[in-house]
């Protein structure tokens, strides 16, 4: 009994001494997914010394009631930040917060988000936006109502992206669900659009393959637009993308640079790309299903650095379990 008692006492310091190296090693290398829980639709940005990034909570869509954000200093090491918006400060939203997009301006923190999944105009919901003094919160309703309540050039108002032009410091609202996307340039303060010089508010920027989730980003002086193709529930979910002289386009698609691997995950989609301020590193930060996991909702957030062809164009990103290597900001 005594011999049996002393071998189970090794086995269970073996083990403990096995899961230390196990974590001393996962702090080198973050591992996909990035954080536990089901999150999609990921925002990633860099607000001072830290990375951040802000997702969907992935669930029924009664359910998703609350926006999480998390931080990190090294893309490896990631603090949670439970609750930082919910429905308590949003009156008119009850279900169905999707695909957070955040921008820092006059020392604000401007949160967009969509709310109901309307599917008319003559629903309550769509896009809005809320504010706070710090990255994590808490956000307050900055309008009362929604930012965008109607379907504009067949878009339904969902899957906000804001956006600065580094050329001229415009800021702008790229959006859209239902295989449209359109752009908006926003006033001042946040609380409505100026219209461009045509007369139009809402100018449709609709590249082909166009399904959801659009991103933006500039690199060399080029307009880099983003989007997901295929159903977000299915294994062909995916990222495409084309190049431009201007955020209006014209954006002609140039290929896919982000999809499944069945040998890793599935649904790989709807996406951002955080640019570390001081080097020229890229990252994609994004979403996709474990393996043999059929459930809809079951989304994970993971990152895989994006590289550059020499003629500029984006290379294929492998996903991988391995995830990216710390950087730190400072």
């Amino acid at each position: 009994m005594k011999m049996r008692i002393f071998l189970t006492a090794a086995c269970c310091c073996a083990l403990a001494l096995s899961g230390y190296a196990q974590k001393v090693k996962d702090k080198k290398q973050n591992g996909n997914p990035v954080f536990e829980g089901w999150y999609a639709d990921p925002e990633g940005i860099v607000f001072g010394k830290k990375y951040w990034i802000y997702p969907t909570y992935s669930a029924r869509y009664r359910e998703q009631v609350f926006m999480d954000a998390f931080s990190s200093p090294d893309l490896v090491n990631w603090t949670k930040h439970p609750r930082v918006i919910d429905t308590a400060a949003i009156k008119w939203a009850n279900k169905a917060m999707w695909a957070p997009s955040i921008i820092e301006k006059d020392k604000k923190y401007y949160l967009f988000f969509g709310a109901n999944d309307i599917q008319s105009d003559k629903e309550t919901g769509g896009i809005g936006v809320a504010v706070a003094d710090k990255p994590e919160g808490p956000y307050k309703d900055h309008l009362g109502k929604p930012l965008i309540d109607k379907f504009h050039n067949g878009a339904q108002p969902i899957d906000q992206f804001v956006y600065r032009d580094p050329k001229t410091g415009t800021y702008y609202l790229i959006y859209g669900g239902w295989s449209h996307c359109n752009i908006a340039k926003l006033n001042n303060d946040f609380t409505g659009f100026i219209p461009f010089e045509d007369g139009k508010t809402f100018k449709e920027i609709t590249p082909q393959g166009y399904v959801e989730g659009p991103f933006m980003f500039m690199k060399d002086g080029k307009y880099y637009f983003m989007w997901s193709e295929g159903g977000w529930t299915g294994p062909d979910y995916s990222v495409a993308y084309a190049i431009a002289d201007s955020p209006m386009g014209p954006f002609k698609r140039i290929g896919k640079i982000l999809q499944q691997d069945p040998a890793v995950a599935t649904g790989a989609g709807h996406h951002s790309v955080i640019k570390h301020p001081k080097k020229d590193k890229y990252f994609i930060v994004y979403h996709r299903r474990p393996l043999g996991d059929n459930n809809g909702n079951h989304r994970v957030t993971c990152i895989e650095e994006m590289k550059f062809a020499k003629d500029g164009t984006i290379q294929p990103v492998k996903i991988t379990f391995e995830g990216v290597k710390p950087l730190s900001l400072k």
